[in-house]
């Protein structure tokens, strides 16, 4: 998975700096590999509704909710070292104590994450990955990028996420390929299930790519700046059909 993962990553790095991959006009300054961009998101946007829609619709479908919380608890607390970690590297301390106990309480009590009780006594999930960390830095985030399988990203995030595998249980723990391979899957799908609420809204975009790296952007700019964002716009949005 991880070699894949590496291949991936380097086709997308070589592909962005081929020089037709650059448009003549840009209508974002921050998407100059818009050409790239979009056929890669195309690539996606097939392998989604091919696989990944169909995976994910079956799961809420056929899988008790239940089920689907513990599972989704389970995978989320296997990465939340992340967070803890990005929190220490921003000198967030009071966020960092919260989340190691949060850590705790549901490794222990919460049956290894499948169960939430941090929630429950009112501790406060956050969330924090090295390319957050690199922005509270002064690490501009640098041209947007959709990566094929991977999604959205950007020039100063995309490196960013070797990193976080570094400090993700998933890909960390001795469990075998087998198992790790599987992990892999079904964090996908319960990805994929959590946005399905969004389909319907991305299916009436006027532009689905402008949508989605819109939105995406701004929303990592809210994350970077922990909320604290100028009231205009950082980004200049194109306008969207009806």
């Amino acid at each position: 998975m991880t070699i894949v993962i590496r291949a991936v990553l380097i086709a997308a790095v070589l592909a962005l700096s081929l020089p037709g991959c650059a448009t003549t006009q840009q209508a974002v300054p921050h998407d100059r590999w818009e050409h790239f961009n979009r056929g890669s998101q195309r690539f996606n946007d097939a392998i989604d509704r091919a696989v990944l829609r169909p995976v994910a619709t079956g799961y809420r479908r056929y899988v008790p909710r239940v089920i689907r919380t513990g599972v989704g608890n389970f995978i989320g607390n296997l990465k939340f070292p992340t967070t803890i970690v990005n929190d220490l590297l921003q000198l967030k301390l009071l966020d960092t104590g919260a989340d190691i106990g949060r850590f705790v309480l549901n490794s222990t009590l919460g049956i290894g994450g499948l169960l939430d009780p941090a929630t429950h006594v009112g501790i406060r999930r956050n969330d924090e990955d090295f390319g957050q960390t690199l922005g509270r830095w002064g690490v501009p985030a640098g041209p947007y990028i959709v990566l094929p399988l991977l999604g959205p990203s950007t020039l100063r995030d995309t490196p960013a996420l070797a990193v976080d595998w570094q400090t993700d249980l998933r890909t960390q723990l001795d469990i075998g390929t087998t198992a790790r391979v599987a992990l892999g899957v079904q964090a996908v799908v319960v990805r994929r299930e959590s946005l399905l609420s969004a389909d319907e809204t991305l299916d009436r975009a006027f532009d689905r790519y402008a949508f989605i790296r819109n939105a995406w952007l701004q929303r990592r700019e809210y994350l970077v700046r922990d909320g604290d964002v100028p009231e205009e716009a950082p980004l200049e949005v194109e306008p969207e059909g009806p």
